[in-house]
């Protein structure tokens, strides 16, 4: 068991508590380490720190509050193996895609220290003689960031690292599975020698700590990555204070292949895409339209690749696919096959629990491909997050159109075409905050990513993402 990332950070110090909750190793049922549950009084003490910190970190010149961050990140790539290392034995996904993260990691805090120093305010032309209209940006005060399970390096960078560009000060709440990889991310930052109290780190009972985060008049801000059900009942909670917010939840994510398209590269892509993280990523691939002139060559060239697919323990050598993050996400997945295929879906592969050895002490699910799928299953409707690839057959156009758009999500859609024609109808038509062309990759750093319908509010990645920890004031000065 590991004992060196098992503490909070509160005001600049270490801090932890008499409850804990386990963390385990989702490929091996391993006891990794045991997490503080830290009592609200702790989280009200780490929301009082981030308060009085505020005004010195605000009025810090951008500059300097970028050398923290490049400090950071140079800290964090010299310890990069390591802390992949942890990453995959806490989250289960494999130690190449965990290598990647950190590396992603490392790229998201650089940009923003550059970022930081280019948060310009405006001067804009008065109808009036003797009048300046002014705009400040201005950081928008104490903000509340809470991040999901599956990419618990990144996405810590995502928010902590615009949210300190802008001159915010923060409390930070990982997910209560994958906590010890945040907290080890976050050491580096405390670690830089950053003023105390500008950043704060609090781990337990999510409920709970949100109920005490978003009570706070003096949190000014939460940015939440997880569940449509729980990012909904944040915004409640937000209305009471008026607070602002910034969700990324979930997604039901279409690909759409037309005739035209180059079958081979399309194949390759959507297998990449679709298994990777163990199908645990919000803007992942969840339902396949291919045109019926290709149903047969594209599902060929599918299962092919799947099969050449090995599903194991992150940490060891050759893995491609990992385990699902609990037995909860297992019994899911599950649940939506079975369903599928109750209700006339094909099985081509995969469709069951691996238990045999070396899979009997974890989370493991076989990768899977069902063909014949309809609007009728609950796996059109849902997302799976996990390695299942369900595909449907259209004839036109317009009719993969309206069933992409047939959902109450809207973060990501792909399609693969040659016709630019197409294309530019397509984006003009695809309800989704963000679209792929012929490629599946989406998520780059200085591009802004988010969600329209019950996908989310708000941006992450580019100059957008630091707007949203920032507050505009305007001035009309008239002179005297």
């Amino acid at each position: 068991m590991l004992n060196e990332w098992n503490y909070n950070w509160v005001g600049g110090e270490r801090r932890s508590s008499a409850a804990t909750m386990e963390v385990r190793n989702p490929g091996t049922g391993e006891l990794i380490g045991l997490i503080p549950d830290l009592e609200d009084q702790g989280v009200q003490e780490a929301i009082d720190h981030a308060s009085e910190a505020l005004h010195e970190w605000s009025e810090l010149p951008a500059k300097k509050r970028a050398r923290y961050l490049e400090e950071w990140s140079e800290r964090l790539m010299h310890n990069r193996e390591a802390l992949a290392l942890l990453l995959s034995k806490e989250q289960g996904k494999p130690f190449s895609e965990a290598r990647g993260e950190i590396e992603g990691t490392v790229d998201i805090i650089r940009w923003y220290a550059e970022e930081s120093k280019r948060a310009y305010g405006e001067i804009i032309p008065s109808s009036n003689p003797g009048q300046q209209l002014l705009v400040y940006r201005e950081p928008i005060g104490v903000v509340a960031l809470i991040t999901p399970m599956n990419f618990p390096s990144a996405t810590v960078a995502r928010k902590v690292a615009p949210a300190l560009a802008a001159g915010c000060t923060l409390v930070l709440k990982p997910a209560e599975t994958t906590s010890m990889t945040a907290i080890a991310i976050f050491s580096h930052l405390i670690q830089t020698g950053l003023p105390k109290g500008t950043a704060n780190l609090v781990t337990g009972d999510p409920s709970r700590i949100g109920s005490v985060l978003m009570q706070d008049s003096r949190v000014r801000k939460v940015s939440f990555t997880g569940s449509t059900a729980v990012g909904k009942k944040l915004m409640e909670q937000a209305a009471a204070t008026v607070k602002k917010v910034s969700l990324e939840l979930g997604g039901n994510s279409p690909v759409i292949v037309f005739p035209d398209a180059d079958l081979d590269k399309a194949a390759k892509q959507i297998v990449a895409n679709k298994f990777e993280n163990c199908g645990q990523v919000c803007n992942g691939i969840n339902l396949i339209y291919v045109h019926e002139d290709v149903h047969d060559a594209l599902l060929d060239k599918l299962l092919t690749l799947i099969r050449t697919l090995i599903t194991g323990i992150g940490t060891e050598p050759g893995t491609d696919i990992g385990p699902l993050i609990n037995e909860r996400a297992v019994q899911k997945v599950e649940r939506l096959v079975l369903d599928a295929i109750n209700k006339g879906a094909k099985l081509l592969t995969g469709g069951k629990r691996l238990t045999e050895e070396p899979y009997t002490r974890g989370h493991f699910y076989a990768p899977t491909l069902l063909d014949g799928v309809t609007r009728e299953m609950h796996i059109t409707r849902e997302e799976i997050f996990g390695p299942v690839m369900p595909v449907l057959t259209f004839k036109r156009e317009s009719e993969a159109v309206a069933a992409a758009n047939d959902t109450s999500y809207g973060l990501a859609a792909y399609l693969f075409t040659r016709d630019f024609a197409r294309i530019h109808r397509m984006i003009q038509q695809l309800q989704s905050g963000n679209i792929g062309i012929n490629g599946t990759s989406l998520a780059y750093t200085q591009a802004p990513f988010g969600g329209i319908k019950e996908s989310g509010i708000g941006r992450e990645g580019g100059r957008q993402g630091l707007e949203e920890f920032i507050s505009l004031k305007y001035v009309a000065m008239t002179t005297v």
